[in-house]
């Protein structure tokens, strides 16, 4: 096991930090440009795990791709073997990516006219496509399980010779990540229509679209905002947009709640926590449109020991782990208590002081062993697996070294 200690009592902030491209516009984008214009030039692409995945999984020659653990890779390649006519292409992945539902995604592709098997389980991959071709343009998709579902159909819908249309089913979970993909189809031409829960996209096979400019990912940024607010330093981060298509964009608004103030500077934004702020002894936040962001502010509550209840976490149980269930385990190890229910977590009844070099373990997900780390400015600890973080910010340690966090890894 690769592990590392950390800690993080001297940090300083003399340069500002760049953060890679996001991760969920990349993968979109490289969707549109394999389907529509492979000549399209993408600056700051995200240099993430997940990203690498996508990239050589379209480049792929053999008829087994395997994406390992790239959920969005899965979710998305899934409608794009399936609307481009593949035959005998099996998409698998890790033993976790084959314990992680697609079948609603399955159904609506099989209703359009995919013909899909299941390798294994009924409902998860592997995933064997055998052709397509179209037979309906109206779907009715369940839209609370995964909201990459919907965005994974709304990538191919202009590749369909009738377009698409998408009724979605329930509630509508990390409805920010669909209006996200929304967006970007627009900036290539595409027409792409939102009404409250129908979706509607017209046919078009070419763009002319030359370059796409990739904004820095806003749930990377999460973690510096959790220093910030821990710590009290001031942080310049590049490269993000004050009118962002990203719905992670909104923890600018969400770490107010912490002091943490967002100003915007030229291709930039400075974060720094308001002296004059005083901190609620209860916050309880819905999140349901920003689960990915749930681990990040739990943590940075236990390290303010804030009594905190976070909701809509619903989807949070077909991550990477069942990241209630981890968050569980890892926050009691600082003798706080804890409660978790499907789509929900509380932590309350914090210790004086927090215990020294705790083991954090980090489930094979990128987001606990990122989440964690903040909490080192406050105590020493000691993170497992640390370099899970490759998934989604490989760079993540190098910039802690850079503010002047002691990191010192060991087998």
């Amino acid at each position: 096991m690769n592990s590392l200690k950390i800690s993080g009592f001297n940090i300083n902030s003399k340069k500002k930090i760049f953060i890679s491209g996001s991760k969920s516009e990349s993968n979109r984008v490289l969707i549109l440009k394999y389907l529509f214009n492979r000549n399209i030039i993408i600056d700051n692409l995200s240099n993430s795990d997940d990203t690498k995945a996508l990239l050589k999984a379209l480049k792929n020659q053999t008829n087994t791709v395997d994406i390992n653990h790239a959920g969005t890779a899965m979710r998305f390649l899934t409608s794009l073997f399936a609307v481009t006519n593949k035959k005998n292409i099996i998409l698998t992945g890790s033993s976790r990516m084959q314990q992680r539902p697609v079948g609603e995604l399955v159904n609506s592709l099989k209703k359009l006219g995919a013909d899909i098997i299941y390798e294994k389980e009924i409902g998860y991959p592997p995933l064997r496509f055998n052709g397509f071709n179209q037979k309906n343009k109206l779907i009715e998709l369940r839209s609370d399980v995964s909201s990459q579902f919907a965005s994974s159909l709304i990538l191919v819908g202009p590749y369909l010779s009738d377009g698409l249309q998408i009724k979605l089913v329930g509630n509508i979970f990390s409805k920010p990540y669909i209006l996200l993909t929304c967006e970007i189809m627009k900036s290539f031409g595409f027409s792409c229509f939102i009404n409250n829960d129908e979706i509607k996209i017209k046919p078009k096979k070419k763009v002319s679209i030359k370059n796409y400019s990739v904004e820095s990912d806003w749930s990377s940024a999460s973690y510096l905002y959790s220093i910030v607010a821990l710590s009290g330093l001031e942080l310049n981060l590049s490269s993000f947009k004050f009118n962002s298509l990203q719905g992670d964009s909104k923890l600018s608004k969400l770490y107010e709640n912490f002091g943490v103030k967002t100003y915007f500077k030229n291709d930039g934004i400075i974060l720094r926590r308001s002296k004059s702020h005083k901190l609620k002894s209860f916050i309880e936040l819905d999140l349901i449109e920003n689960p990915d962001l749930a681990q990040t502010i739990i943590v940075t509550c236990l390290g303010l020991s804030i009594h905190t209840k976070l909701t809509g976490l619903n989807t949070l149980k077909i991550k990477e782990t069942d990241r209630l269930v981890a968050l569980k385990n890892e926050i009691s190890k600082f003798n706080v208590d804890v409660i978790i229910d499907d789509q929900s977590i509380e932590i309350k009844n914090f210790p004086k002081t927090l215990p020294e070099n705790v083991e954090i373990d980090t489930y094979k997900d990128h987001r606990m062993a990122l989440a964690f780390s903040p909490l080192s400015v406050l105590v020493k600890l000691v993170i497992n697996d640390y370099d899970v973080v490759s998934k989604s910010f490989p760079e993540y340690w190098s910039i802690l070294q850079k503010l002047n966090f002691n990191l010192e890894f060991y087998n």
